[in-house]
């Protein structure tokens, strides 16, 4: 990857570990950091019939797996991790000793967003894990669910008052089971959610080169963010014409 404009990154960009500290998450006294990632077309669709990928690239994939590899746990929501088919995330050698230098997991956990838990629980993203996976659901969640995906060896997180989700409390619960370095992988509306309530810290938006037309959904999709939030640029990369962005919340910004 090519700087357009980075802080003071230069050839280590072409390396995985080069982009692992280019990334870098704030230290973690600093308390949870939620980072956002997620592809859009040109013209602003989220996916391109049904699924990311194909508006993604080797290079984007590349450093979907280095934020992987820095967090300790991926948010997703249950319809995303239906259609893209989700599995566990896998322990990579090439992040071995820095993880186990933070002391994280060889790899990180997975915790799927879900309101009814009618999730696949004979899946691998519940049977082969390398870390048990999360399901985040609410205090109304039918207790026959909660059972089932605790039987399938999931760790069932209450993160709401009645049968949804409230981000900000996902956030906090994580946190105090040690996951404080959070990565959103989506959905739209997932997403939407967790910018409406002022929880999410950073994006890092790929800008794909392409255009679909349609009737996709743009990255968020959900509850309006009121006022705007504003984020200001971190860092912008390039390669083969997809545009790496990375924007962090400008907490000084009212909203």
């Amino acid at each position: 990857m090519h700087p357009v404009t980075a802080e003071g990154q230069g050839e280590a960009l072409d390396t995985v570990l080069g982009l692992a500290g280019a990334y870098a998450y704030p230290p973690r006294e600093d308390g949870p950091w939620l980072r956002a990632n997620m592809v859009s077309s040109l013209d602003g669709a989220a996916h391109a019939g049904g699924r990311s990928a194909p508006l993604s690239s080797e290079a984007d994939m590349r450093l979907f797996g280095v934020l992987r590899a820095l967090a300790d746990v991926v948010v997703v929501g249950a319809e995303t991790v239906r259609q893209e088919g989700y599995r566990p995330a896998r322990a990579r050698s090439a992040f071995a000793a820095l993880r186990a230098a933070d002391g994280q997991s060889p790899a990180p956990a997975i915790a799927v967003i879900s309101r009814r838990l009618d999730l696949d629980l004979g899946t691998p993203l519940f049977t082969d894990p390398v870390v048990p996976t999360l399901v985040l659901t609410g205090a109304g969640t039918p207790r026959a669910a909660a059972d089932a995906a605790r039987a399938a060896g999931a760790v069932v997180v209450t993160a709401g008052d009645g049968d949804g989700v409230d981000p900000v409390r996902a956030v906090r619960e994580l946190a105090a089971r040690g996951f404080a370095r959070l990565l959103c992988e989506g959905g739209p509306r997932i997403l939407a959610q967790f910018a409406a309530a002022g929880a999410v810290d950073e994006l890092c938006l790929t800008l794909s080169p392409l255009v679909t037309g349609g009737d996709a959904p743009r990255i968020m999709n959900g509850p309006g963010v009121a006022p705007p939030a504003r984020f200001v640029p971190r860092s912008i990369l390039e390669e083969d014409g997809f545009l790496f962005t990375r924007y962090v919340r400008d907490r000084r910004a009212r909203g």
